[in-house]
C-alpha cells in the first residue's frame, strides 16, 4: 500500500514563505486524492506490490498498454512527486548545502546561484502544471530538468537518473498566496528546502 509521507511540520511552519491554507489543502486533498487513486489502480493492474520507483523505471514492461497505464501515471506521479517534495521542505530550511552536494553543484552549474537560476528558469518556463528537478544518476552526476504534469525523471529515463528535489509548479501549489506570480513562488521557497534532506537524497541515488 502506497502511504504519504508524515510531515514533519505542521501547516503553519513555513509561514510566511508557504502559507498554511495552501500546506493544508495541498497535502490533505491534493496528495490524499494521488494517493488513494494510486492505491486503487496499482491494486487493479496487479503492481500494487512494488514500490512506485519500480513502477516508473519499469514503465513499458510494467504498465504501459495497460488499460489504467495513464491513471497510474499520473496518480503515481503525483503521489511520488509529492512525497518528495514535502519531504524537504522545513521550517529551519533555507540557506545553502554543505559537502558533498555542494561540491558537486559548484563544479557542474558554476556556483549555488547559478544553479539556483538554471532550476528557477527552468520551474518558470515549465508551460503550464509541472514540476522542476535536480537530479543524480547513480554516479553522482547532477542535472536540472523540468517535466509536464506528474512526470518525473525516473520515468522519463526509465530509472537511469533520481530526483533529490523537486519544486512544484502546479498553480495549486502557489496560487492562493502568490497568485498568478510564479517566479515569486518560486524565489520563496528557497526558504524553505531543507538541504540537508536533499543531500541524503543525493547520497541515496548513488546507491
Amino acid at each position: 500500500m502506497f502511504k504519504q509521507i508524515e510531515l514533519a511540520y505542521g501547516f503553519d511552519a513555513l509561514e510566511p514563505h508557504i502559507d498554511a491554507l495552501t500546506m493544508e489543502t495541498h497535502y490533505s486533498k491534493h496528495h490524499a486524492t494521488y494517493t488513494n487513486n494510486l492505491n486503487k489502480l496499482a491494486q487493479e493492474a496487479g503492481i500494487n506490490d512494488k514500490p512506485i520507483e519500480v513502477i516508473f523505471a519499469n514503465w513499458k514492461k510494467e504498465t504501459e498498454g495497460k488499460a489504467n497505464a495513464q491513471g497510474i501515471r499520473n496518480n503515481g506521479g503525483g503521489y511520488y512527486n509529492h512525497n518528495l517534495y514535502f519531504g524537504h521542505m522545513s521550517p529551519k530550511g533555507g540557506g545553502e548545502p554543505t559537502g558533498d552536494l555542494a561540491d558537486k553543484i559548484n563544479s557542474t552549474f558554476g556556483s549555488f546561484a547559478d544553479f539556483q537560476q538554471q532550476i528557477s528558469n527552468a520551474a518558470v518556463g515549465q508551460f503550464g502544471s509541472g514540476w522542476a528537478w535536480l537530479a543524480s544518476d547513480n554516479s553522482g552526476t547532477l542535472s536540472v530538468s523540468s517535466s509536464p504534469n506528474q512526470d518525473n525523471p525516473i520515468l522519463e529515463t526509465e530509472g537511469k537518473i533520481t530526483p533529490i528535489l523537486g519544486i512544484d509548479v502546479w498553480e495549486h501549489a502557489y496560487y492562493l498566496k502568490y497568485k498568478n506570480l510564479r517566479p515569486d513562488y518560486i524565489k520563496a521557497f528557497f526558504n524553505v528546502i531543507d538541504w540537508n534532506i536533499v543531500a541524503a537524497n543525493y547520497s541515496a541515488a548513488q546507491k
